[in-house]
């Protein structure tokens, strides 16, 4: 019996070994999450404008990949919305009316409010710092000629506030309309005529939670989607009124 027991004993640790993996930080990017970025960039950024079609053959070609790839990637464009499949003409690049638009401020208006509120009310201690830091990466990606950084950095600011203030299912909301939310952004974020830049109402966002003023925050939220909203209102009727004569 003490044999046995001593063998126990000794196999008990390498057992525990043998369950203890190192956490990956970060998953490496597949071949089709480099293509999904690159094709996403290209249509954000405006290279591949509103309507474009999107040929399978040139796309295989330009990025070296297989149709495969090409046609999951554009599957995935299509449920962020910014790819549709037309009837004889096949995928292109989406369009957006000011009637969309509208929605999705709308949404944004209230599903960013309601976050904002409550989390000036349940901001844990750390959280302050982490808001702040959020912040800075942004500001330190605002003067970027390539969007891509700059985009992503506004989205981990919100996804900041909405994780503390416990609003998960209305964050899965906004990652599905991401796609078009970031499509409008490279379009108000460029915008001259604007009488405050967005980033000074992201600063003021993060002030007004910082402060735990709950009435401030949400006005800054409504500032920021209103004078966002505008612009969008101003460049999609433009651009809707010229379509026909183009």
């Amino acid at each position: 019996m003490l044999f046995i027991s001593d063998n126990l004993v000794m196999l008990m640790p390498m057992k525990k070994a043998e369950l203890t993996l190192e956490k990956i930080e970060q998953a490496p990017q597949t071949l089709r999450d480099i293509v999904q970025d690159r094709l996403r960039e290209a249509i954000l950024s405006g290279r591949f404008a509103p309507g474009s079609r999107l040929v399978e053959r040139p796309l295989c070609e330009q990025l070296g990949v297989s149709r495969t790839v090409v046609r999951e990637t554009i599957r995935y464009l299509e449920a962020e919305g910014l790819v549709e499949i037309v009837p004889n003409r096949g995928p292109i690049v989406a369009t957006l009316s000011w009637d969309q638009a509208k929605q999705i401020y709308d949404i944004r208006r209230q599903l960013e409010g309601a976050a904002v509120v409550a989390c000036t009310q349940l901001q844990s201690d750390d959280f302050a710092p982490k808001l702040s830091a959020a912040l800075a990466a942004l500001q330190s990606k605002v003067h970027d000629t390539e969007w891509r950084d700059f985009l992503q950095a506004t989205t981990d600011f919100y996804e900041l506030i909405f994780e503390q203030a416990g609003h998960s299912i209305a964050w899965d909301v906004v990652q599905r309309l991401n796609g078009r939310i970031s499509r409008l952004r490279t379009v108000t974020i460029t915008d001259r005529t604007r009488e405050r830049s967005g980033m000074s109402h992201m600063v003021a966002i993060h002030d007004a939670i910082l402060s735990r003023d709950a009435q401030r925050a949400q006005q800054a939220v409504e500032d920021h989607i209103s004078d966002a909203a505008n612009v969008a209102s101003r460049f999609l009727q433009d651009a809707q009124t010229k379509a026909p004569n183009d």
